[in-house]
Order: structure tokens, then C-alpha cells, then sequence
């Protein structure tokens, strides 16, 4: 199972973000952007885990201690790539998010698991290979990104697997940041 630990959003938050998406893609060449439903920032990426591993993962996620806090979008931002960039919307630092991240991290580790080790950038990807119209200004959008707040009042184990071509995300558990799960 391809598996990653991420901060879902809530229906009105989705469509705050994917009415932006959509402003944006209106100026692309090419690419393919986030669907609503998809749309999530990912804490820890865990890749393709065996089924007997994932209540090794959800041990972790209760384990870990986090009061609920509000995150901020920041920006527009890319990642370069040869055959188009990698978009996405960055997060104003956040003790509480990093903090929590690095919890979670180090949890995942002492568990055995094989993370990466860079340094965590919290962004929420909204498009992969797009190529922007050289006439179009991200700026312009910067104001809207920042009436967006999300509050994060729990964390979830998410699975993703193409059905019938389809990208589908599956939470699979969901760790309450108050300190309880279901």
C-alpha cells in the first residue's frame, strides 16, 4: 500500500484553494492540477508499506502529543523541473506545525521506518509539469492565498492507489489533536 500521513481540509477550505487552482490553470500550457478532493498537505510521506506495518504507523500517530493550531497560506511558489514546474501554495512558519512534524518524524524512525531526511517544507502541491503564460503574475493571486486559514484539529493515515485509473485517497485512521483517535 502507498501510504502518507497528511493534514486533510475541511469542504470550504477545499474550494478556497481550488477556486485559486482554477484562476491558475486558465494561464497554463500545459499541466495537471490538483483535483478538489486531493488537496491536503502532507506531513510524512511513507511510500509503498505492507499492511502488517500500518499499526506501527497508527501506534505513532497516538503517541503523538499535539494541542489543534491554524495554519496560514503564504504564497505561490514552484519547484523546477525539465518538463514543467511543480506548483504550490507555502505555508507562514509555524512552530506548531513543524514541531508536530518532527515529533511524528522521529516516531516514524524509532519504528523502523526509511523516511526522508531533508529538511521539512510544508506547501500544499496544486499542480505538477504546468508551464505558466510568460505574461501571467502569481502575484496577483498572493492576497487571496492569504485570507486562507485552516484549522488543524487532527492528523490523518491516508492511502493512495489508482481504481480503475483514477487517483483515490483513502484515510485509513485519523489521530485527533486533542489527544483522542478514531
Amino acid at each position: 500500500m502507498r501510504l502518507f500521513i497528511a493534514i486533510n481540509f475541511d469542504g470550504q477550505i477545499k474550494s478556497s484553494i481550488d477556486n485559486i487552482i482554477k484562476n491558475i490553470e486558465k494561464y497554463a500550457n500545459q499541466g495537471r492540477f490538483v483535483k478538489k478532493e486531493h488537496l491536503h498537505l502532507t506531513l510524512e510521506f511513507l511510500g509503498e508499506i505492507s499492511e502488517e506495518r500500518v499499526e506501527d504507523i497508527t501506534s505513532a500517530m497516538e503517541v503523538l502529543n499535539s494541542a489543534p493550531f491554524t495554519l496560514f497560506l503564504s504564497s505561490i511558489g514552484f519547484f523546477k523541473g525539465r518538463d514543467g514546474h511543480i506548483y504550490w501554495f507555502g505555508i507562514t512558519e509555524n512552530n506548531d506545525l513543524m514541531n508536530m512534524q518532527e515529533k511524528l518524524h522521529n516516531l516514524l524512525l524509532e519504528r523502523g521506518f526509511k523516511l526522508e531526511n531533508r529538511k521539512y517544507k510544508p506547501h500544499i502541491t496544486i499542480g505538477r509539469k504546468v508551464r505558466l503564460v510568460n505574461t501571467f503574475d502569481l502575484g496577483e493571486l498572493e492576497e487571496s492565498i492569504k485570507e486562507i486559514q485552516i484549522p488543524v484539529n487532527s492528523i490523518e493515515l491516508m492511502k493512495s492507489e489508482r481504481i480503475d485509473g483514477k487517483l483515490v485517497y483513502t484515510e485509513l485512521f485519523s489521530k485527533s489533536l486533542n489527544g483522542t483517535s478514531h
